[in-house]
């Protein structure tokens, strides 16, 4: 997969799936924040210094699409896209977990720290997107709700493409009875036996299911795991595991030119 480095250390990793139009899947190396969200923390609820989270943030807007204007919601696990116009303030960011536009010069960003992020495009339309698909809004159909909002702008499914970027993986995702009894017998396949009363799910697996399920045209799974990669991505499952009282959290971006 390709992936690049700037010269302030923001590595950028990149779908194939999505060459030739801006986006980026950013961790946590190449900023400013300091003590247990080290590195390029975007998170606002993460109690870091807010002018570390600015330059963190201008930081990876630059990297990706220089100018452009930098749009994000207050994500909340719902199943509800929005589609842009206009860029909004900080104040009045929509709660919802997906962004669609057709704009020029908008960079759609959401943040997560080991849910899904998925960032979708029709070239064609010039109709981009952004996901946040942990399991809740993935199984509440954000994804599918982010496919209507794209097709509402000029979008046609099959020639959606789709990249599911860094993410918690089935090794290191451990969930309860209570946890798989939100799925039906034909997502057994996604959970792998664990130790007693446990089973490993596999997120990534279930994005890329319901995206199939859309009717998107092409699919990249990027198989990077938030979780196992500490000096690369922040992981709210690990920081929990850890005992430790924050987390990082890092972005994943798109635009259009």
């Amino acid at each position: 997969m390709p992936e690049t480095l700037t010269e302030q250390g923001v590595r950028i990793l990149r779908s194939g799936a999505l060459a030739g139009i801006p986006h980026g899947f950013l961790g946590r190396e190449g900023g400013v924040s300091r003590g247990l969200v080290e590195g390029l923390n975007v998170g606002l609820g993460a109690g870091d210094d807010p002018a570390a989270v600015a330059e963190n943030r201008r930081r990876t807007a630059a990297a990706v699409l220089p100018g452009a204007k930098l749009v994000t919601c207050y994500q909340v696990h719902s199943a509800d896209a929005v589609v842009v116009d206009e860029p909004w303030s900080e104040d009045a960011r929509p709660r919802a977990d997906a962004l669609v536009t057709a704009r020029m010069g908008m960079l759609l960003a959401v943040v997560t720290a080991d849910c899904a992020p998925v960032l979708l495009a029709d070239r064609e339309a010039g109709v981009i997107a952004a996901a946040h698909a942990g399991w809740r809004g993935a199984h509440g159909g954000v994804l599918e709700a982010t496919v209507v909002a794209m097709e509402g702008l000029g979008a046609d499914r099959s020639r959606i493409a789709a990249a599911i970027g860094p993410a918690i993986a089935q090794p290191s995702y451990e969930v309860d009875a209570a946890f798989r009894e939100n799925f039906t017998e034909a997502d057994e396949d996604l959970f792998a036996e664990g130790r007693t009363g446990h089973w490993q799910f596999d997120l990534e697996g279930y994005a890329a299911r319901r995206l199939e399920g859309a009717g998107v045209g092409r699919i990249d799974r990027l198989g990077v795991d938030t979780y196992a990669a500490p000096q690369r991505y922040f992981s709210y499952r690990r920081s929990t595991h850890q005992q430790e009282p924050t987390y990082g959290r890092q972005f994943s971006l798109i635009g259009l030119i």
